[in-house]
């Protein structure tokens, strides 16, 4: 794993006279773009460094500067950090499939563990404190609550979860020895949904995700959707998920960025809508949706699944005055529906 240098950061933007400068690791992935549109629309400059192995070029805003290459890569941001005189990062690169994990853990534990220790010491090399962590909440594991809160206990399941708890606690160790340091770990639930304008939405063919098979069987595109487990202790024993409209979710990195650059200090904050849906009530939506039935079947456990995760966002919304725009199953539905009709 990378080292962390000692250096002290500067209070991030401090003494500067120009538009504020961020680096979005992964800024051509699902939700990287989003992201990056975000800021841009509150008045960022936003360079995005990607190295495109599952993101896209073409979903990258125009007014976003664009960097091919690895987050991991020290020199490459030795460069980046020098030559664009960076503010704030906002790390979102990232290996994020539990059953993948599960087959892979040692990618996961570079990409997502290593990858974030590099970016980390880069940030303490260049006097950048401000840091906003794309976390998940995978690291909560199996829970008992009928809500997870940040202070639930931590006991991801899958490596993948393991990996994120893993690079929260590299960040945490940071800001410990490095006061200027101050990371804002963002816990994402489910996210899905598509930008309303149509500047971006999903754009990995290989993800997994239940709205991208849904909606992937809804337009023909493969013969039937697969339902992993039947017997879970849920309302109809389908797997329970807390679903986050990925226009939502970004509006919640611009909130926590502007906490940061105002003098904030660094948290851990559940992005989620705090009820839930089941895998057969999301298919039942979509199917009210377009107006006929999709072929389903159903097929074992897949390992590392917890039978429910739904939030408790309470401090998001009252520290940062997060308010959600688009929390439907309706608006997440219709949207990357349409995103994936046009695009695809």
């Amino acid at each position: 794993m990378a080292a962390v240098c000692d250096e002290e950061p500067a209070p991030s933007n401090a003494g500067r006279d120009r538009v504020t400068r961020i680096l979005v690791t992964g800024g051509a992935g699902y939700v990287g773009s989003h992201v990056a549109l975000a800021l841009l629309e509150d008045g960022f400059e936003v360079v995005v460094l990607d190295d495109l192995s599952t993101g896209e070029r073409g979903v990258v805003p125009p007014a976003a500067e664009f960097r091919h290459g690895g987050a991991g890569d020290a020199a490459l941001l030795d460069a980046i950090f020098a030559e664009r005189d960076i503010d704030a990062v906002v790390h979102l690169a990232a290996s994020t499939s539990a059953p993948e994990s599960v087959e892979h853990p040692e990618k996961y534990y570079a990409n997502n563990v290593t990858t974030t220790e590099t970016l980390v010491s880069l940030c303490l090399r260049h006097g950048v404190g401000a840091f906003l962590f794309s976390s998940s909440a995978a690291v909560y594991g199996v829970v008992d609550h009928d809500q997870v809160g940040e202070e639930c206990e931590t006991r991801p399941c899958n490596p993948y979860g393991v990996s994120k708890l893993m690079a929260e606690r590299a960040l945490l160790e940071a800001a410990r020895r490095h006061p200027g340091f101050r990371p804002i770990c963002l816990r994402y639930f489910n996210v899905a949904g598509a930008d309303p304008l149509g500047r971006a939405g999903p754009v990995n063919p290989a993800a997994t995700s239940l709205f991208k098979a849904a909606i992937d069987t809804a337009l023909g595109r493969r013969r039937g959707l697969e339902i992993f487990g039947r017997d879970y202790p849920t309302r109809d024993g389908t797997c329970e998920r807390d679903f986050i409209h990925v226009d939502d979710l970004a509006l919640a990195h611009v909130l926590g960025m502007r906490h940061l650059l105002a003098g904030g200090g660094g948290t851990v904050f559940n992005c989620g809508y705090g009820r839930g849906y089941t895998v057969l009530e999301v298919i039942a939506a979509l199917e009210t949706l377009i107006g006929r039935g999709l072929p389903v079947a159903f097929r074992p456990r897949r390992p590392g699944d917890p039978a429910r995760s739904v939030s408790d966002a309470t401090r998001l919304r009252q520290a940062l005055g997060w308010r959600p725009r688009r929390d439907s199953l309706e608006a997440m539905l219709g949207s990357a529906l349409q995103w994936a009709a046009r695009a695809r």
